[in-house]
């Protein structure tokens, strides 16, 4: 709203870099994440373990997760979820670029599936569960459950029954 009524405003620079964006920011070959060649940097990087496959939703999944520090693996984006009333089907994920990557590893990988807790994720995670079981890897899931500094009487049903399915030892 400020760019359209400010009269010290330029929205110019603002539209060329978004369309500068929009013509040199494509999806990374291997595993979808933002890049500007045909591989993106986290692709790139050798210190990496090749061993631990992170697969999430989208792109923009990878973000906080790049910024936590807490993961250091590889990534694959399925772009989207399954979800019948938006009409996406198993067809129009990238699932057999992550069969190809999963079988082309010269040893078994842990998958971890980081998609959403919603309806449509768990759908997802059950369904690349069963297509990917007996494959060269090991299926995990990231734990779901009250959020750092969150307390019980703000929490759903949902959350506190995963919350204490994914319960560890201290």
């Amino acid at each position: 709203m400020w760019l359209l009524q400010s009269t010290k405003a330029n929205p110019l620079p603002l539209a060329e870099a978004l369309l500068t964006a929009k013509e040199k920011i494509l999806p990374c070959a291997v595993c979808g994440f933002f890049a500007t060649e045909s591989d993106c940097e986290i692709c790139d990087d050798a210190t990496r373990d090749d061993l631990v496959l992170c697969v999430v939703e989208q792109a923009t999944d990878i973000l906080p997760l790049e910024r936590s520090g807490a993961f250091r693996g590889r990534y694959h984006c399925l772009g989207g979820k399954l979800s019948p009333l938006d009409r996406v089907s198993p067809e129009d994920l990238r699932i057999p670029p992550l069969i190809r990557r999963i079988e082309a590893a010269p040893q078994e990988i842990e998958v971890i599936l980081a998609l959403g807790s919603d309806v449509e994720g768990e759908a997802t995670a059950n369904y690349l569960a069963e297509i990917l079981r007996g494959r060269n890897c090991r299926l995990t899931r990231i734990a779901q459950g009250l959020p750092a500094g969150g307390g019980l009487e703000h929490a759903d049903g949902l959350t506190l029954l995963r919350a204490m399915q994914g319960r560890r030892s201290l």
